[in-house]
């Protein structure tokens, strides 16, 4: 009898947590897209992330579960403080249900932490630091696009192998940088190369010419970059002002974007080596996705914005596959779904959020060789998604021990 009584008592706690976990709060998803609007990475990410948003939601038709879905949107100025007041204001005072874009690697741990302590899904395709993806990683989280990892072990190992054994690194001083001078160091170690100096100058930085100048001293066959945005356009455009490639070094941009090469211009950034997760011209589904893009914002998706409608339209199935709305309930249910949409190829999440999929090194084209406006890659290799990321069991995250 009460073995009975103990058994009915508990199918009716789990109908009861069903009950409460089906549904959506507040009758509706809330996206909130929280990027830089104002700053360096404006033009990596900013409108264009809002655009990539609003095109999954529409995409998706609009609703989820016969709900409405509402974006959200804000500028976080990359500052980590700002970026975490505006989370917490959205998902106590708005009821967000997933934060994405995160450009900004300061931003993005913040964020990232704040989602794992209120059980909320935090999507980032803007920051880069590995970190996102290793210890501070949460049952939440999901780190998209790239990494400082995939940047470093896709370009590194070319420019090494074409004889660039002698690397100097000049590095954004902050969460980003360290963990791109810190990953790509590694990598010229195991290759046997040698790095013979690093600088960190100040995030982000108008003037780059003292840095510019010790590398140029250094006498390193590379003169590596590890900062990103405006920084990354500052600094190649002031490298050519002091001669560094026309005086024998190599320039590398350990991380550029679609529109860092579109400002620096292709007189100035041919020849230069370029990882990405995502450009508009590799296949017809890129190319079609990307058309679309460029006829709402006016100009083809960088690869963060292409991550931002990637990781929205991946999310809202998600919660129509689950029934709801809960965070650690649709997390679990973005690792079990395929990821099928026009951006990523061959595409799978780890246990510790980390999205593994095809990345590929690009070298930008001459002016001769473009033949549009936005036609400056041309494809070196593609590294499978295995390859290019960190195995999750290695990441150092509880979750994929």
């Amino acid at each position: 009898m009460f073995k009975k009584a103990l058994l009915a008592g508990v199918a009716l706690s789990a109908l009861a947590t069903s009950a409460m976990a089906a549904g959506l709060s507040g009758d509706k998803v809330v996206v909130g897209v929280l990027t830089d609007l104002s700053s360096i990475y404006a033009d990596v990410a900013g409108k264009g992330s809002i655009a990539a948003a609003e095109m999954a939601v529409a995409d998706y038709g609009g609703k989820v579960l016969g709900k409405p879905i509402e974006i959200l949107t804000a500028d976080h100025q990359n500052k980590a403080d700002i970026g975490a007041n505006i989370a917490r204001e959205w998902i106590d005072s708005k009821g967000a249900d997933v934060l994405v874009d995160l450009v900004t690697s300061s931003v993005g741990l913040a964020v990232q932490g704040i989602g794992g302590e209120k059980g909320v899904v935090t999507i980032n395709s803007g920051a880069a630091t590995v970190r996102l993806s290793q210890k501070e990683c949460t049952a939440t989280s999901f780190h998209w696009m790239y990494d400082t990892y995939s940047l470093a072990h896709v370009t590194t190992p070319t420019v090494v192998a074409e004889g660039g054994d002698s690397w100097f690194i000049l590095t954004a001083d902050y969460a980003f940088g360290h963990s791109l001078e810190a990953d790509a160091s590694a990598v010229l170690k195991d290759l046997g190369a040698k790095l013979v100096g690093t600088v960190r100058h100040p995030f982000p930085s108008a003037d780059l010419s003292s840095f510019l100048l010790q590398a140029q001293a250094s006498g390193a066959k590379v003169v590596a970059l590890a900062n990103a945005g405006q920084d990354t356009i500052n600094s190649v455009k002031q490298g050519s002002e002091f001669g560094i490639v026309a005086g024998g070094q190599k320039l590398v941009a350990l991380l550029a974007f679609l529109s860092d090469i579109h400002s620096i211009g292709l007189e100035l950034g041919q020849g230069l080596l370029v990882t990405e997760g995502f450009y508009w011209d590799l296949d017809e589904e890129t190319r079609a996705f990307s058309k679309r893009f460029q006829e709402k914002f006016g100009k083809p998706p960088t690869m963060v914005q292409a991550g931002v409608y990637s990781s929205t339209l991946h999310y809202l199935k998600a919660v129509e596959a689950a029934g709801t709305d809960e965070g650690k309930v649709v997390a679990a249910k973005m690792k079990e779904l395929p990821i099928k949409d026009p951006v990523l190829r061959n595409a799978t999440i780890g246990a510790n959020g980390r999205v593994l999929h095809d990345m590929y090194l690009f070298q930008v084209k001459t002016p001769a060789e473009s033949t549009g406006e936005w036609d400056v890659y041309k494809p070196v290799k593609t590294v499978p998604g295995a390859q290019a990321f960190q195995d999750p069991k290695q990441s150092g995250c509880a979750l994929a021990q």
